[in-house]
């Protein structure tokens, strides 16, 4: 029988789980991982600011379409800036990828809490934590891609690996520190999200019969 069980704790990990997620996934598709040197758009005078990310970037448009557009600068894989943004790409793929697999799992925990007498959420929070791993060391590879020529072109000659120039972060960049983070507390609340449903109380409801169990 499939006993629903709702707990604070184990609501609040499933929630931020598929938060992570979606963090992670934006993140990596987003273009705005370096914001690049100003520029003058002399067709309407003004400055802007071009954008580049792992594989895609955005610019402006002047004379006839005036706007931004944003696509892949990059056909293929071996297309990406430089090889550490390639490293970079397969390692946040790697990690947003587990994330999105618990994410999914995590939504099945309020009806199955094991697996072969494994408790999920254990599985879930060791996935998580590989994932935040996984994650981190994409983030520490992809500054050292920032001396490569399309990084340069974007941020100026004096641009270097760990050193953007005249370069600026975008939101995509703190999005990923951000969500690499919160996998690791992720992984902290899967253990309270298991205590919490394994609690005396929901052993009490349970024998009562009931099927669907709310605890605050």
């Amino acid at each position: 029988m499939c006993h629903v069980i709702v707990t604070c704790r184990s609501m609040l990990w499933t929630l931020l789980s598929i938060v992570v997620a979606f963090a992670e996934l934006i993140a990596f598709m987003s273009p705005d991982w370096l914001l690049g040197s100003p520029r003058t758009d002399t067709s309407v005078s003004r400055e802007y600011r071009p954008s580049l990310g792992l594989y895609s970037r955005c610019l402006h448009i002047g004379t006839w379409g005036r706007g931004v557009s944003c696509g892949p600068y990059a056909s293929s894989f071996g297309e990406v800036a430089s090889g550490f943004w390639q490293a970079a790409m397969l390692f946040l793929a790697a990690g947003t990828l587990l994330l999105g697999v618990v994410a999914c799992m995590s939504i099945f925990t309020l009806c199955f809490q094991s697996i072969l007498k494994k408790s999920i959420f254990n599985i879930c929070g060791l996935l998580q934590a590989i994932a935040g791993l996984l994650l981190m060391v994409g983030l520490m590879l992809y500054p050292a891609g920032w001396g490569s020529e399309k990084v340069i072109s974007y941020c100026g000659s004096e641009a270097l690996p760990f050193r953007p120039a005249l370069c600026s972060l975008g939101w995509a960049f703190y999005a990923a520190i951000g969500g690499t983070l919160a996998s690791f507390l992720c992984a902290v609340l899967s253990a309270q999200a298991e205590i919490a449903t394994s609690s005396d109380k929901v052993q009490e409801e349970i024998e009562e019969g009931k099927s669907l169990i709310c605890l605050l």
